[in-house]
Formats: structure tokens, sequence, C-alpha cells
């Protein structure tokens, strides 16, 4: 007994893997499909519509008379999720206005916005921005997918005091969860790509050193470089240096002697370099 106990335990175990197996599978087609595309401009564009679709059934019910709908609820929304701050309250006034109206002006302001924020940078970069935030969301999400389906795992045993059946009862539930997954998915992507600020970064010019580029502060009385008054300047080439004029010199190079190397850094003797200037 003990021992067919323990098999229907790990049969009923192995039908509710089957579930989380068979939404694991849907999502890593999807997200298969995701990595595969180089543009995913028509899946977002999909999925804004189907966020609008949502929040427009939501707050105008369809058999709803326009007195009872949910007219500040759907503006926030819309404000949040798509960035725009319509005159919904002012459409919703019209007479003869229709709930398929609503959505359809909706629509058109979020395409039109959605097109502007595209100009911000190149189509190519906005469809690498599209495609590395759906793929982090996807994955962000099913992780959080997961643990629901965890903690719904836990607790449906309990069902079965109500005589009901604990697999039927998480299959229903995980189902809903996963509708909702998907439902998470649109929305935030619509979020995050109609409001997040995108901004062009000019490129970057490559800085090119200049080399021997000498500092020169002209006394005014004199005319004479004051940045050679004490010390030859670093930064000086050879020849740079050995085309240095009498009065740039310091006084103690008279003491140098003639056989031995320039001061300037020449390389050449000092008899044959400025000793011939200051003797």
């Amino acid at each position: 007994r003990v021992e067919q106990r323990n098999y229907e335990i790990r049969k009923n175990l192995l039908k509710y893997d089957d579930v989380v197996n068979d939404q694991r599978k849907a999502v890593f087609e999807q997200r298969q499909e995701f990595m595969e595309s180089s543009d995913l401009s028509d899946i977002i564009t999909e999925m804004r519509h189907d966020t609008i679709d949502d929040l427009v059934a939501r707050h105008l019910p369809p058999k709803a008379y326009a007195e009872q709908w949910d007219v500040e609820g759907l503006t926030e929304r819309v404000k949040s999720i798509l960035g725009l701050d319509l005159p919904i309250a002012e459409w919703a006034a019209e007479e003869g206005i229709a709930d398929e109206e609503m959505k359809e002006r909706i629509t058109k302001a979020a395409d039109e916005y959605a097109a502007q924020r595209e100009e911000i940078i190149t189509p190519e970069q906005m469809r690498s921005v599209e495609k590395n935030f759906l793929l982090q969301m996807i994955d962000l999400q099913w992780r959080e997918h997961l643990m629901h389906l965890d903690h719904l795992r836990n607790v449906i045993g309990l069902r079965g005091y109500g005589q009901r059946d604990p697999l039927n009862e998480y299959k229903t539930e995980a189902f809903s969860l996963f509708e909702k997954l998907l439902g998470d998915l649109r929305t935030n992507t619509t979020r995050w790509l109609m409001t997040v600020e995108i901004a062009y970064a000019e490129p970057e010019v490559p800085h090119t050193p200049l080399d021997n580029l000498v500092e020169v502060h002209l006394d005014p009385l004199t005319g004479e470089n004051a940045a050679f008054a004490g010390a030859i300047p670093e930064g000086l080439s050879p020849a740079q240096r050995e085309a240095l004029p009498v009065s740039a010199l310091p006084e103690d190079w008279e003491r140098t002697n003639r056989n031995a190397p320039c001061p300037c850094g020449s390389g050449k003797k000092f008899k044959q370099c400025h000793g011939s200037l200051v003797r």
C-alpha cells in the first residue's frame, strides 16, 4: 500500500510538472523567435495596440453607457503607460461617441508619439533597444511567474478539503497566471518603450595630442619670452633647443665645460652648440 501511495504521489507531481513544462515551452519558443529576429517593430506595435485594447475594454466596457465609463481611470492609465496626456474627458462628452472610436483615437495618438520617439535615434538603434529590453523583460517575468506557480502548488492541496480536484484547480489557476504573464509583458514593454527617456549621444571626436607646443608669455617691456627666464621648458625637440636665442639661456650655462654635452639637450658638445654664442 505504501508503494502504491508513493506511486500516486509521483504521478500527480509529474502532472503538475507537465503544466509548468507546457508553459515553459511556449515562453521559450517565443523568446527564441525574439532572439532570431532583427526587427521586432511589428511585435512591439502589436503589443502596444493590445495594451490599448485592454485599457479601453477595462475602463469603457462595450455594453456600458458613456455615463458609466471610467474616464478618469482611463486618462490616468493612458498617461502612465503611454506617456500621453489626451483630452479623453472631452472626447467622452461628445454626443454619440462610442468606445471603438475612443480606442481608435488613442491608438492613433500612441502610434504618432511612438514614431516621434523613434526619430530621436536611428531606426537601427531603436530596433536594438526594443530587442534587448524585450528579452530582459521576458526573462524577468518568467522568473516571477515560476515563483507564483511554486506558491500555487504549495497551497493548492487545501482545495482537496473542499471536495475539489487539486490538479484541476492548479491547471485552471496556472492558466490564469500564464495569461497574466503575457498581459504584463505587453503592458510593461509598452510602458517602458513609450515613457523611458531616450537620449541621443553625440559621437566622440578622437583626441589627438599636439606635440611640441610651448606656452609663451611675452614680457610687455622687453618682448622676450618670460618662460625661459630660469630654465629650458620641457617638451622641446633637440632642434628646437639648439635654436634657442642667447637671451633665453640660463646664466649658469656660461660655466659649462666646452667639451661637455650642451645643456640644451641637442646631443652636441657645448662648444659646437650654444657655447659658441656665450663665449
